[in-house]
C-alpha cells in the first residue's frame, strides 16, 4: 500500500520539543484504505508530537462525526466519535510494529508514517452496535422499526401460556424422580 505523503513526518529536521500537526480527515482518505463502513467521515485530528533525545512521543486526538448505517434499521445517521490514542517510537536494530502503542524504527530512520494508526484509532472508536439515536427515543419511524415491534407482539401473543410444557421434558423429569 503506498503511503499518504501528507501523513509521514520527517522527523530528522524537527528541533528537539513539541510540534503539533493537524489533519483533516474525509472519506478519501478511507478509501485508500478500501474502508467502505462509512458513507461520510468528518473528523479532525490533533497530532501532538514531542521529540526528544531518543525517542518520540505521539498523542492523538480526534474529534468528529462519520456517517453510517444503523445496525437495527439500516437508516443513515450521523455518529459522533471522539478519542486519543498514545504512541512512543523508539529505535533498535530492526523494524517493529507488534505492540499497539509502541513502534520501533531502525536506527538511521528519518520519517514516521501515522496514517494507520489514525485509520485504526478512528475505525475502533465507532461502537459496535450502532444504533441510530431516533431508535432510542422513539423519534424514528420505519418501515424496519415497524416490523420489529409487529413481530415482537406475535411472539408475545404466542407465549401467554408459561405453564404449558412440551410433554417430552415432562417425561424426562419423571426419569429423574423414579429413582
Amino acid at each position: 500500500m503506498k503511503a499518504l505523503k501528507a501523513y509521514t513526518i520527517p522527523f530528522v529536521g524537527l528541533k528537539i520539543g513539541t510540534h503539533h500537526f493537524d489533519y483533516e480527515i474525509d472519506n478519501t482518505f478511507f478509501e485508500h484504505f478500501e474502508y467502505d463502513e462509512f458513507h461520510s467521515a468528518d473528523v479532525k485530528v490533533a497530532l501532538e508530537f514531542e521529540k526528544k533525545s531518543t525517542l518520540l512521543e505521539l498523542r492523538f486526538s480526534f474529534d468528529g462525526t462519520v456517517n453510517l448505517n444503523c445496525d437495527l434499521t439500516n437508516e443513515a445517521y450521523d455518529q459522533p466519535i471522539e478519542g486519543t490514542f498514545d504512541l512512543v517510537v523508539k529505535f533498535g536494530q530492526e523494524f517493529n510494529d507488534e505492540e499497539e502503542d509502541l513502534l520501533i524504527l531502525p536506527h538511521g530512520s528519518y520519517e514516521v508514517q501515522v496514517e494507520q494508526y489514525i485509520y485504526e484509532s478512528i475505525a475502533l472508536a465507532v461502537p459496535a452496535k450502532r444504533i441510530h439515536p431516533g431508535v432510542a427515543d422513539g423519534s424514528l419511524k420505519s418501515e424496519a422499526l415497524e416490523r420489529l415491534e409487529e413481530l415482537s407482539l406475535n411472539k408475545e401473543a404466542n407465549n401467554t401460556d408459561d405453564d404449558q410444557t412440551d410433554p417430552r421434558w415432562d417425561d424426562l423429569k419423571k426419569l429423574l424422580t423414579d429413582k
